[in-house]
């Protein structure tokens, strides 16, 4: 335990140490959130009041995407904070920590939970979003989904880890990072409902972890139950795999062993490193 603490406190130490990164991390998600919230709101809110009369009265489109977007911060901060992996690498600091007693799955641990605390920690700032875009969502909701975060951040960490390990240099891995993470946003649900697609991208969106993770968020964040069944099928509100709708908790074990599944895979990684 001592080993997981100790690399978990020297990226969290890191993340708070680096003014620009914390900074800059907020640019992309304030972005879409300007472009998808702002920008698209009306024309989402009219294309649902094009289904009946008053069904957009209790539908606001920016508290349906802001859950995807703070969901889109925890997967760009969650893989890219598994950049110091590599620079690891590059600096030493790898080889001295696998060469030590700390064992191959202790290290993939503490380099999970760093990155996912530091992710966390984002999403949570942008909640002081809240009250200047116009949003209000219960506290208590605030605060059950949190450990929701953490739980999707943990398995978007270990799935940077897992490219990380794989690879020697950070241009490659900035690389294959940006195929792979604009694909996980936009087939996520998170800016725009993603029911109706074609099959091949629809498994894509199944297989997803992203995808469950948001749809927890905004069941959570906001009072589905509240909404007419129109306004739940058109924002795609009703995930189902297999023409059955999931339930909260199989979301979360999909998230669970999605998480496992890749910390093993990283730490077999680690084990036949050569840093």
């Amino acid at each position: 335990m001592e080993g997981i603490y100790a690399i978990w406190q020297r990226d969290i130490t890191k993340f708070f140490r680096d003014r620009a990164r914390l900074i800059g991390s907020f640019s992309m998600p304030i972005l879409f959130l300007l472009i998808f919230g702002g920008g698209m709101s009306g024309t989402m809110e009219g294309l649902i009041g094009m289904g009946g009369e008053g069904l957009a009265d209790d539908f606001n489109y920016v508290s349906f995407v802001f859950p995807g977007i703070v969901a889109m911060t925890l997967l760009m901060t969650s893989v890219f904070s598994s950049l110091s992996v590599i620079e690891d690498k590059n600096f030493g600091y790898m080889k001295e920590i696998l060469v030590s007693p700390i064992s191959r799955v202790n290290i993939a641990i503490g380099k999970m939970l760093g990155a996912a605390t530091v992710a966390t920690i984002q999403g949570i700032m942008l909640f002081l979003l809240i009250p200047l875009i116009g949003l209000s969502y219960p506290f208590i909701s605030l605060i059950q989904v949190l450990p929701v975060m953490f739980l999707l951040a943990c398995a978007l960490s270990s799935f940077g880890l897992l490219i990380a390990s794989f690879l020697k240099s950070t241009q490659g891995f900035q690389l294959i990072v940006q195929i792979l993470v604009m694909p996980m946003i936009f087939l996520s649900g998170a800016l725009f409902p993603v029911n109706n697609m074609p099959a091949w991208m629809d498994v894509i969106v199944k297989i997803n972890p992203v995808t469950y993770g948001v749809d927890v968020m905004k069941k959570i964040m906001v009072d589905v139950e509240s909404l007419s069944p129109m306004v739940q099928e058109a924002m795609g509100l009703n995930l189902s795999v297999f023409g059955r709708t999931v339930t909260i908790f199989e979301e979360i074990l999909f998230i669970i062993v999605f998480t496992v599944i890749l910390i093993l895979l990283a730490t077999v990684s680690f084990r036949r490193a050569n840093a």
